[in-house]
Protein backbone atom coordinates (compact mmCIF):
# COMPACT_ATOMS: atom_id res chain seq x y z
CA UNK A 1 0.00 0.00 0.00
CA UNK A 2 1.56 3.15 -1.00
CA UNK A 3 0.75 6.40 2.09
CA UNK A 4 2.68 8.70 0.26
CA UNK A 5 2.08 10.82 -3.42
CA UNK A 6 5.47 11.47 -4.52
CA UNK A 7 6.03 15.05 -6.25
CA UNK A 8 8.06 14.57 -9.79
CA UNK A 9 7.16 17.79 -10.57
CA UNK A 10 9.55 19.58 -8.50
CA UNK A 11 12.72 17.22 -7.32
CA UNK A 12 13.18 19.01 -3.88
CA UNK A 13 9.65 18.71 -3.51
CA UNK A 14 7.81 16.92 -0.01
CA UNK A 15 5.66 14.25 -0.57
CA UNK A 16 2.00 14.37 0.05
CA UNK A 17 0.27 11.77 2.53
CA UNK A 18 -2.54 10.19 1.38
CA UNK A 19 -5.58 10.61 3.03
CA UNK A 20 -6.80 6.57 1.49
CA UNK A 21 -3.43 4.77 0.73
CA UNK A 22 -3.17 3.08 -2.74
CA UNK A 23 -2.66 -0.31 -3.47
CA UNK A 24 0.57 -1.40 -5.37
CA UNK A 25 -1.82 -2.89 -8.06
CA UNK A 26 -2.54 0.80 -9.31
CA UNK A 27 1.01 0.85 -10.28
CA UNK A 28 1.06 -1.44 -13.13
CA UNK A 29 4.82 -0.43 -14.33
CA UNK A 30 6.79 -0.26 -11.57
CA UNK A 31 9.87 0.25 -14.18
CA UNK A 32 8.69 3.70 -15.05
CA UNK A 33 7.93 6.35 -12.35
CA UNK A 34 6.66 8.49 -14.47
CA UNK A 35 4.05 6.62 -16.11
CA UNK A 36 3.01 5.24 -12.36
CA UNK A 37 2.89 8.50 -11.04
CA UNK A 38 0.31 9.67 -14.30
CA UNK A 39 -1.58 6.38 -13.17
CA UNK A 40 -1.72 6.98 -9.60
CA UNK A 41 -2.99 11.29 -10.65
CA UNK A 42 -5.63 9.28 -13.03
CA UNK A 43 -6.40 7.08 -10.24
CA UNK A 44 -7.09 9.88 -7.42
CA UNK A 45 -8.91 12.50 -10.17
CA UNK A 46 -11.84 13.92 -8.61
CA UNK A 47 -14.90 11.80 -9.21
CA UNK A 48 -17.07 14.90 -11.03
CA UNK A 49 -13.78 15.35 -13.62
CA UNK A 50 -14.26 12.14 -14.86
CA UNK A 51 -18.06 11.36 -15.04
CA UNK A 52 -18.06 12.54 -18.53
CA UNK A 53 -15.46 10.60 -19.88
CA UNK A 54 -15.86 7.09 -18.38
CA UNK A 55 -16.33 4.22 -20.70
CA UNK A 56 -20.13 2.87 -20.87
CA UNK A 57 -20.87 0.38 -18.15
CA UNK A 58 -22.84 -3.29 -19.05
CA UNK A 59 -25.60 -1.57 -17.20
CA UNK A 60 -26.33 1.52 -19.42
CA UNK A 61 -24.35 4.05 -17.55
CA UNK A 62 -20.71 5.16 -17.27
CA UNK A 63 -17.91 2.95 -15.66
CA UNK A 64 -18.03 5.49 -12.72
CA UNK A 65 -21.46 4.65 -12.19
CA UNK A 66 -20.87 1.11 -11.66
CA UNK A 67 -18.52 2.22 -8.83
CA UNK A 68 -21.10 3.86 -7.47
CA UNK A 69 -23.36 1.26 -7.24
CA UNK A 70 -20.14 -1.22 -5.70
CA UNK A 71 -19.37 1.67 -3.09
CA UNK A 72 -22.91 2.03 -1.91
CA UNK A 73 -23.95 -1.57 -1.28
CA UNK A 74 -20.56 -3.06 -0.23
CA UNK A 75 -18.83 0.23 0.83
CA UNK A 76 -19.92 0.95 4.36
CA UNK A 77 -23.26 -1.52 4.88
CA UNK A 78 -24.21 -1.23 9.00
CA UNK A 79 -25.21 -4.01 11.62
CA UNK A 80 -29.20 -4.27 11.83
CA UNK A 81 -28.83 -3.52 15.91
CA UNK A 82 -26.83 -1.11 17.89
CA UNK A 83 -24.08 -2.55 20.43
CA UNK A 84 -23.57 -1.56 23.74
CA UNK A 85 -19.66 -1.00 24.75
CA UNK A 86 -20.49 -1.42 28.62
CA UNK A 87 -22.05 -4.81 28.09
CA UNK A 88 -19.80 -7.36 29.96
CA UNK A 89 -18.93 -9.98 27.40
CA UNK A 90 -19.14 -12.89 29.94
CA UNK A 91 -23.13 -13.98 30.54
CA UNK A 92 -24.45 -16.30 32.83
CA UNK A 93 -25.54 -19.00 30.44
CA UNK A 94 -28.35 -20.91 33.02
CA UNK A 95 -31.55 -19.82 33.38
CA UNK A 96 -32.12 -19.34 29.25
CA UNK A 97 -33.77 -21.85 26.55
CA UNK A 98 -31.23 -24.28 25.33
CA UNK A 99 -31.14 -22.63 22.10
CA UNK A 100 -30.20 -19.25 24.08
CA UNK A 101 -27.82 -21.14 26.47
CA UNK A 102 -25.67 -22.98 23.55
CA UNK A 103 -25.24 -19.50 21.89
CA UNK A 104 -23.71 -18.25 25.06
CA UNK A 105 -21.73 -20.79 25.24
CA UNK A 106 -20.18 -20.75 21.79
CA UNK A 107 -19.59 -16.92 22.13
CA UNK A 108 -17.47 -17.88 25.62
CA UNK A 109 -15.65 -20.09 23.47
CA UNK A 110 -15.03 -17.68 20.56
CA UNK A 111 -13.97 -15.12 23.19
CA UNK A 112 -11.38 -17.60 24.11
CA UNK A 113 -10.29 -17.93 21.15
CA UNK A 114 -9.37 -14.68 20.05
CA UNK A 115 -7.55 -13.64 23.17
CA UNK A 116 -9.41 -14.01 26.38
CA UNK A 117 -11.91 -11.78 28.07
CA UNK A 118 -9.31 -9.64 29.82
CA UNK A 119 -7.54 -8.83 26.52
CA UNK A 120 -10.68 -7.84 24.71
CA UNK A 121 -11.48 -5.59 27.91
CA UNK A 122 -8.41 -4.02 27.53
CA UNK A 123 -8.59 -2.54 24.15
CA UNK A 124 -9.48 1.44 24.04
CA UNK A 125 -9.44 1.87 20.39
CA UNK A 126 -8.82 -0.10 16.79
CA UNK A 127 -6.96 1.40 13.77
CA UNK A 128 -6.81 -0.70 10.38
CA UNK A 129 -5.86 -0.39 7.26
CA UNK A 130 -6.13 -2.59 3.92
CA UNK A 131 -7.09 -3.21 0.39
CA UNK A 132 -10.37 -4.28 -1.60
CA UNK A 133 -11.31 -5.70 -4.81
CA UNK A 134 -14.84 -5.32 -6.10
CA UNK A 135 -16.30 -6.51 -8.76
CA UNK A 136 -19.89 -7.55 -10.30
CA UNK A 137 -19.95 -10.85 -11.06
CA UNK A 138 -23.83 -11.82 -12.59
CA UNK A 139 -26.79 -9.29 -13.65
CA UNK A 140 -30.30 -11.15 -14.28
CA UNK A 141 -33.57 -9.70 -15.72
CA UNK A 142 -36.77 -10.21 -17.17
CA UNK A 143 -39.54 -12.60 -17.61
CA UNK A 144 -39.11 -15.94 -16.36
CA UNK A 145 -36.64 -15.07 -13.84
CA UNK A 146 -37.42 -17.10 -10.56
CA UNK A 147 -38.25 -15.43 -7.08
CA UNK A 148 -35.50 -17.94 -5.32
CA UNK A 149 -32.43 -16.92 -4.66
CA UNK A 150 -30.96 -19.84 -5.85
CA UNK A 151 -32.61 -21.36 -9.60
CA UNK A 152 -34.17 -19.87 -12.60
CA UNK A 153 -37.08 -20.50 -14.15
CA UNK A 154 -37.02 -22.14 -17.60
CA UNK A 155 -37.72 -18.96 -19.63
CA UNK A 156 -34.75 -16.66 -18.13
CA UNK A 157 -34.67 -13.04 -19.88
CA UNK A 158 -31.21 -10.87 -19.72
CA UNK A 159 -28.40 -12.76 -18.34
CA UNK A 160 -25.26 -11.09 -18.01
CA UNK A 161 -21.89 -12.89 -16.49
CA UNK A 162 -19.66 -10.27 -15.59
CA UNK A 163 -15.80 -10.11 -14.29
CA UNK A 164 -14.98 -12.12 -10.91
CA UNK A 165 -12.28 -10.71 -8.54
CA UNK A 166 -11.43 -14.23 -8.46
CA UNK A 167 -9.89 -13.75 -12.23
CA UNK A 168 -7.58 -10.95 -11.19
CA UNK A 169 -10.38 -8.15 -12.60
CA UNK A 170 -12.29 -5.29 -10.74
CA UNK A 171 -12.07 -2.18 -8.88
CA UNK A 172 -8.97 -1.72 -6.43
CA UNK A 173 -9.17 0.19 -4.10
CA UNK A 174 -7.65 1.04 -0.25
CA UNK A 175 -9.65 1.56 3.15
CA UNK A 176 -8.61 3.23 6.88
CA UNK A 177 -10.55 2.79 9.63
CA UNK A 178 -10.93 4.02 13.00
CA UNK A 179 -13.10 2.89 15.91
CA UNK A 180 -13.11 4.02 19.67
CA UNK A 181 -16.36 1.89 20.45
CA UNK A 182 -18.54 0.13 18.71
CA UNK A 183 -20.57 3.19 18.48
CA UNK A 184 -17.45 5.70 17.33
CA UNK A 185 -16.09 4.84 14.03
CA UNK A 186 -15.23 6.82 10.96
CA UNK A 187 -14.07 4.31 7.70
CA UNK A 188 -12.37 6.06 4.72
CA UNK A 189 -12.83 4.09 1.66
CA UNK A 190 -11.49 4.81 -2.25
CA UNK A 191 -12.23 2.37 -5.06
CA UNK A 192 -10.48 3.73 -8.46
CA UNK A 193 -11.04 7.11 -7.29
CA UNK A 194 -14.05 7.42 -5.90
CA UNK A 195 -14.48 7.95 -2.25
CA UNK A 196 -16.88 7.01 0.17
CA UNK A 197 -16.77 8.33 4.21
CA UNK A 198 -18.70 6.83 6.25
CA UNK A 199 -19.29 7.31 10.74
CA UNK A 200 -21.07 7.49 13.60
CA UNK A 201 -20.15 9.53 16.42
CA UNK A 202 -22.20 7.99 19.19
CA UNK A 203 -25.51 9.73 18.59
CA UNK A 204 -25.67 9.40 14.39
CA UNK A 205 -24.30 7.39 11.78
CA UNK A 206 -23.74 9.33 8.68
CA UNK A 207 -22.41 8.71 5.15
CA UNK A 208 -20.96 11.06 2.73
CA UNK A 209 -20.55 10.30 -1.34
CA UNK A 210 -19.29 12.34 -4.04
CA UNK A 211 -22.42 12.24 -5.47
CA UNK A 212 -24.72 12.76 -2.94
CA UNK A 213 -25.00 14.76 0.56
CA UNK A 214 -23.96 13.82 3.42
CA UNK A 215 -27.08 12.20 4.55
CA UNK A 216 -27.65 10.30 8.43
CA UNK A 217 -29.34 6.69 9.09
CA UNK A 218 -32.60 6.40 10.44
CA UNK A 219 -32.73 4.76 14.03
CA UNK A 220 -29.88 4.53 16.57
CA UNK A 221 -26.28 4.54 15.58
CA UNK A 222 -25.13 0.94 14.56
CA UNK A 223 -21.80 -0.47 14.23
CA UNK A 224 -20.28 -0.89 10.73
CA UNK A 225 -20.51 -4.40 8.84
CA UNK A 226 -16.58 -4.47 7.99
CA UNK A 227 -16.09 -4.48 11.59
CA UNK A 228 -17.22 -7.29 12.20
CA UNK A 229 -15.70 -9.03 9.68
CA UNK A 230 -12.96 -10.19 12.05
CA UNK A 231 -11.37 -6.64 12.86
CA UNK A 232 -13.46 -6.39 16.04
CA UNK A 233 -13.89 -9.46 18.27
CA UNK A 234 -15.88 -8.14 21.19
CA UNK A 235 -18.06 -5.92 19.59
CA UNK A 236 -18.88 -9.57 17.79
CA UNK A 237 -19.19 -11.73 20.87
CA UNK A 238 -21.55 -8.55 22.47
CA UNK A 239 -23.89 -9.03 18.91
CA UNK A 240 -24.31 -12.60 19.17
CA UNK A 241 -24.70 -12.61 23.17
CA UNK A 242 -28.30 -12.22 22.54
CA UNK A 243 -28.45 -15.00 19.65
CA UNK A 244 -29.35 -18.73 19.66
CA UNK A 245 -27.94 -21.62 18.24
CA UNK A 246 -30.11 -23.22 15.23
CA UNK A 247 -28.03 -25.60 14.08
CA UNK A 248 -24.28 -26.75 12.78
CA UNK A 249 -23.43 -26.18 9.30
CA UNK A 250 -20.43 -27.05 7.13
CA UNK A 251 -18.00 -24.00 5.88
CA UNK A 252 -15.55 -25.39 3.50
CA UNK A 253 -14.89 -28.02 4.87
CA UNK A 254 -15.18 -26.66 8.73
CA UNK A 255 -17.70 -27.98 11.08
CA UNK A 256 -19.69 -24.55 12.01
CA UNK A 257 -22.36 -24.20 14.75
CA UNK A 258 -24.44 -21.68 13.59
CA UNK A 259 -25.77 -18.42 15.45
CA UNK A 260 -29.04 -16.67 14.30
CA UNK A 261 -30.07 -12.97 15.54
CA UNK A 262 -33.30 -11.38 14.60
CA UNK A 263 -33.50 -7.54 14.69
CA UNK A 264 -36.72 -6.43 16.97
CA UNK A 265 -39.67 -5.04 15.70
CA UNK A 266 -38.76 -1.62 17.38
CA UNK A 267 -35.82 -1.32 15.51
CA UNK A 268 -37.15 -2.55 12.34
CA UNK A 269 -39.93 0.25 13.00
CA UNK A 270 -37.20 2.97 14.02
CA UNK A 271 -35.29 2.11 10.57
CA UNK A 272 -38.03 2.55 8.70
CA UNK A 273 -39.62 5.74 7.15
CA UNK A 274 -43.50 6.61 5.39
CA UNK A 275 -42.72 4.94 2.10
CA UNK A 276 -39.98 2.33 3.06
CA UNK A 277 -41.04 -0.70 5.46
CA UNK A 278 -37.67 -2.84 6.68
CA UNK A 279 -39.96 -5.93 6.53
CA UNK A 280 -37.02 -7.98 8.37
CA UNK A 281 -33.36 -8.29 9.16
CA UNK A 282 -31.15 -11.22 10.28
CA UNK A 283 -27.88 -11.91 10.89
CA UNK A 284 -26.09 -15.51 10.60
CA UNK A 285 -22.41 -16.35 12.40
CA UNK A 286 -20.60 -18.98 11.73
CA UNK A 287 -18.78 -20.41 14.36
CA UNK A 288 -15.70 -23.18 13.67
CA UNK A 289 -16.25 -26.00 15.98
CA UNK A 290 -12.19 -26.73 15.80
CA UNK A 291 -11.31 -23.54 16.32
CA UNK A 292 -13.99 -21.32 17.80
CA UNK A 293 -13.36 -18.27 15.51
CA UNK A 294 -15.65 -16.49 13.53
CA UNK A 295 -15.65 -18.31 9.83
CA UNK A 296 -18.50 -16.89 7.99
CA UNK A 297 -20.87 -13.62 8.81
CA UNK A 298 -24.27 -13.39 7.03
CA UNK A 299 -27.03 -10.79 6.93
CA UNK A 300 -30.21 -10.28 4.58
CA UNK A 301 -32.81 -7.79 4.91
CA UNK A 302 -35.90 -7.76 3.06
CA UNK A 303 -37.62 -3.96 2.59
CA UNK A 304 -41.02 -3.28 0.80
CA UNK A 305 -40.90 0.12 -0.96
CA UNK A 306 -45.00 1.27 -0.99
CA UNK A 307 -46.35 2.16 -3.81
CA UNK A 308 -46.56 6.51 -4.60
CA UNK A 309 -50.13 6.57 -6.54
CA UNK A 310 -48.86 10.23 -8.07
CA UNK A 311 -46.06 8.41 -9.97
CA UNK A 312 -48.37 6.16 -11.54
CA UNK A 313 -47.57 3.29 -9.44
CA UNK A 314 -49.69 0.65 -7.49
CA UNK A 315 -47.87 -2.14 -6.66
CA UNK A 316 -45.35 -1.96 -3.92
CA UNK A 317 -41.72 -3.09 -4.62
CA UNK A 318 -39.43 -5.66 -2.77
CA UNK A 319 -35.57 -5.90 -2.07
CA UNK A 320 -34.06 -8.53 -0.49
CA UNK A 321 -30.45 -7.87 -0.04
CA UNK A 322 -28.20 -10.74 1.30
CA UNK A 323 -24.12 -10.52 1.89
CA UNK A 324 -22.52 -13.31 3.22
CA UNK A 325 -18.79 -12.90 4.46
CA UNK A 326 -16.32 -15.55 4.40
CA UNK A 327 -13.82 -14.76 7.13
CA UNK A 328 -10.20 -15.97 7.52
CA UNK A 329 -6.13 -16.07 7.74
CA UNK A 330 -6.90 -14.75 11.73
CA UNK A 331 -3.48 -13.52 13.16
CA UNK A 332 -2.21 -12.61 16.44
CA UNK A 333 -1.90 -8.98 17.35
CA UNK A 334 -0.84 -7.99 20.72
CA UNK A 335 -2.96 -10.76 21.98
CA UNK A 336 -6.30 -10.54 19.78
CA UNK A 337 -6.85 -13.17 17.01
CA UNK A 338 -7.46 -10.52 14.08
CA UNK A 339 -8.73 -11.90 10.56
CA UNK A 340 -6.63 -10.41 7.72
CA UNK A 341 -8.54 -11.35 5.13
CA UNK A 342 -11.39 -12.82 3.43
CA UNK A 343 -14.35 -12.38 0.52
CA UNK A 344 -17.99 -11.11 0.44
CA UNK A 345 -20.87 -12.42 -2.07
CA UNK A 346 -23.31 -10.03 -2.48
CA UNK A 347 -27.01 -10.60 -3.94
CA UNK A 348 -29.69 -8.28 -4.68
CA UNK A 349 -32.90 -9.00 -5.71
CA UNK A 350 -35.52 -6.87 -6.43
CA UNK A 351 -39.14 -8.07 -7.07
CA UNK A 352 -42.96 -6.85 -7.56
CA UNK A 353 -44.73 -4.81 -10.14
CA UNK A 354 -44.96 -6.46 -13.15
CA UNK A 355 -42.30 -9.76 -13.85
CA UNK A 356 -40.33 -8.32 -16.33
CA UNK A 357 -39.32 -5.67 -13.85
CA UNK A 358 -37.73 -7.95 -11.84
CA UNK A 359 -33.94 -8.06 -11.36
CA UNK A 360 -30.73 -10.22 -9.75
CA UNK A 361 -27.44 -8.31 -9.18
CA UNK A 362 -24.60 -9.90 -7.68
CA UNK A 363 -21.60 -8.49 -6.60
CA UNK A 364 -18.45 -9.63 -4.92
CA UNK A 365 -15.28 -8.48 -2.21
CA UNK A 366 -12.27 -9.73 -1.59
CA UNK A 367 -10.06 -7.63 0.79
CA UNK A 368 -6.96 -7.62 2.47
CA UNK A 369 -5.65 -5.95 5.94
CA UNK A 370 -2.57 -4.64 5.78
CA UNK A 371 -2.50 -2.99 8.96
CA UNK A 372 -3.49 -3.59 12.69
CA UNK A 373 -3.27 -1.23 16.20
CA UNK A 374 -4.83 -0.74 19.35
CA UNK A 375 -5.15 1.67 22.06
CA UNK A 376 -4.23 4.60 19.23
CA UNK A 377 -3.25 7.22 21.27
CA UNK A 378 -4.59 10.86 20.24
CA UNK A 379 -7.33 9.64 18.75
CA UNK A 380 -10.04 12.41 20.12
CA UNK A 381 -14.03 12.49 19.80
CA UNK A 382 -13.12 14.81 16.97
CA UNK A 383 -12.17 12.08 14.46
CA UNK A 384 -15.65 10.78 14.72
CA UNK A 385 -17.59 14.20 13.97
CA UNK A 386 -20.09 14.15 11.40
CA UNK A 387 -19.56 16.03 8.69
CA UNK A 388 -20.41 20.14 8.30
CA UNK A 389 -23.44 20.27 6.04
CA UNK A 390 -25.34 16.88 8.02
CA UNK A 391 -26.70 19.03 10.52
CA UNK A 392 -27.88 21.92 7.43
CA UNK A 393 -29.61 18.89 5.61
CA UNK A 394 -31.67 17.45 8.58
CA UNK A 395 -32.67 21.14 9.18
CA UNK A 396 -34.06 21.37 5.63
CA UNK A 397 -36.27 18.35 6.26
CA UNK A 398 -39.55 19.21 7.35
CA UNK A 399 -41.49 16.68 9.68
CA UNK A 400 -41.39 14.30 12.17
CA UNK A 401 -38.39 12.72 13.10
CA UNK A 402 -36.57 9.12 14.18
CA UNK A 403 -33.43 9.16 16.59
CA UNK A 404 -33.10 12.70 15.70
CA UNK A 405 -32.87 12.07 11.68
CA UNK A 406 -35.41 14.19 9.71
CA UNK A 407 -38.22 11.87 8.88
CA UNK A 408 -39.74 13.59 5.65
CA UNK A 409 -37.45 11.62 3.26
CA UNK A 410 -37.55 10.07 -0.16
CA UNK A 411 -35.77 7.29 -1.81
CA UNK A 412 -33.65 7.96 -5.20
CA UNK A 413 -35.88 6.23 -7.51
CA UNK A 414 -39.53 5.76 -8.77
CA UNK A 415 -41.32 2.88 -8.78
CA UNK A 416 -42.88 2.23 -11.25
CA UNK A 417 -44.10 -0.67 -13.77
CA UNK A 418 -42.82 -1.90 -17.63
CA UNK A 419 -39.45 -3.08 -18.66
CA UNK A 420 -36.19 -2.30 -15.75
CA UNK A 421 -32.99 -1.38 -16.03
CA UNK A 422 -30.73 -1.27 -13.15
CA UNK A 423 -29.83 1.99 -12.48
CA UNK A 424 -27.32 3.38 -9.75
CA UNK A 425 -29.78 5.26 -7.61
CA UNK A 426 -32.56 2.17 -8.23
CA UNK A 427 -29.85 -0.16 -5.81
CA UNK A 428 -27.80 2.57 -3.84
CA UNK A 429 -30.90 3.48 -2.29
CA UNK A 430 -32.41 0.12 -1.37
CA UNK A 431 -31.59 0.29 1.77
CA UNK A 432 -33.50 2.65 3.96
CA UNK A 433 -30.20 4.34 5.62
CA UNK A 434 -29.53 5.83 2.57
CA UNK A 435 -32.91 7.29 1.65
CA UNK A 436 -32.82 11.44 1.71
CA UNK A 437 -34.96 14.20 0.13
CA UNK A 438 -34.04 14.78 -3.59
CA UNK A 439 -35.64 17.16 -6.24
CA UNK A 440 -38.21 15.31 -8.50
CA UNK A 441 -35.40 15.99 -11.29
CA UNK A 442 -32.77 13.67 -9.60
CA UNK A 443 -35.39 10.44 -9.67
CA UNK A 444 -34.43 9.54 -13.22
CA UNK A 445 -32.33 6.43 -13.89
CA UNK A 446 -28.62 7.10 -15.03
Amino acid sequence: MRTLCPNLDREDGLETVLEVPIPEETFTNSNNKNKSWQNMKGWVKPYTDRSSSSPPSIFGGSRSAEIQLLLGVVGAPLIPLPISSTQPISQNIKDHAIEASMAKYIVQQYVAATGGEKALNSIDSMYAMGKVKMAYSEFIAGDGMSLGCNSLGGNVGKVMKMKSVRNGVGEVGGFVLWQKSPELWCLELMVSGCKISAGSDGKVAWRQTPWHNSHASRGPPRPLRRSLQGLDPRSTANLFSNSVCIGEKTINDEDCFVLKLEAEPSALRARSSSNVEIIRHTVWGYFSQRTGLLVQLEDSHLLRIKASPENGAHDSVFWETTMESHIQDYRTIDGINIAHAGRTNVALFRYGESSESHSRTRMEEVWEIEEVDFNIRGLSMDCFLPPGDLKKEEEGCGGGSVGGVAGNVHLGFKIRAGPSRVGVKKVVAIDVDDSKKINDDDNEEL
